[in-house]
């Protein structure tokens, strides 16, 4: 795979199986019932998927639930690997893919903010540095110094989110986790992100909110059963997607 200095991820002939194994059937009735417990099956989630997109570019992964979106978004991250294919991404990445990854429950908000931190790569003195801005655009006050595991799902959301835009990245992937909160801090949210987009970030982000997807986003892709179906200008791939979704 041939490096280009203008593009941030570059998806290449790219497939992900899944195997699932059914519980055992143990009784006479199980057996009947459940003839294919104990087997194993292969699911083919990704299959043949190829996207380039650039430095700088706002990229919306639209599809139904079950199209492998979260699943393409991991495979950006790292935290799992194709069947076969390759994926390169350049730069250092910022990813929301699943609320409160990374933090641990019984500890507080301020000591996650420097467990999370870490994780993307920051050194102590980078994070006491950016610490009084990350909680400040948490919005948690005094919710700062109690354990994560008393937090509500909006408020891992907004730490989380916190965290992650405040840690200079390049690539940004964000699942559906902007789904959770007020709608405050999700408005607050989409503003960030819209000021990441103009200071020139990479931002791919898995939404079922086509409103957001208008808003942010450059280009969509669409996927479906695991393929590329669509791939280009917003607004013409969400007239189609929702035409053939209602």
């Amino acid at each position: 795979m041939a490096k280009n200095k203008e593009n941030a991820i570059v998806v290449d002939h790219l497939y992900k199986d899944f195997k699932v194994c059914y519980d055992k059937a143990n009784t006479i009735k199980e057996k009947l019932l459940f003839w294919n417990r104990g087997k194993t099956e292969v699911r083919n989630i990704l299959n043949d998927i190829n996207i380039t997109i650039k430095k700088g570019e706002s990229v919306a992964l639209i599809g139904t639930n079950g199209s492998g979106k979260s699943t393409l978004l991991k495979l950006m991250t790292k935290i799992i690997y194709p069947n076969k294919g390759r994926i390169r991404v350049e730069g250092k990445i910022a990813s929301l893919l699943e609320l409160g990854a990374g933090f641990h429950p019984d500890f507080s908000g301020r000591e996650n903010i420097y467990f999370n931190a870490s994780i993307f790569g920051l050194t102590k003195k980078q994070i006491d540095e950016r610490l009084q801005s990350i909680i400040e655009f948490s919005e948690l006050g005094d919710f700062i110094d109690n354990p994560v595991r008393t937090y509500s799902s909006g408020m891992y959301m907004r730490l989380a989110f916190s965290v992650a835009v405040n840690v200079n990245a390049d690539v940004f992937l964000i699942d559906e986790i902007l789904a959770v909160g007020d709608e405050h801090f999700q408005n607050k949210c989409f503003d960030k992100m819209k000021e990441l987009k103009k200071e020139g970030k990479t931002l791919v982000f898995v939404t079922h909110n086509m409103n957001a997807v208008e808003d942010l986003c450059d280009r969509a892709v669409w996927l479906y059963n695991g393929k590329v179906k669509m791939d280009g200008e917003v607004k013409g791939i969400i007239k189609e997607y929702i035409k053939e979704t209602k």
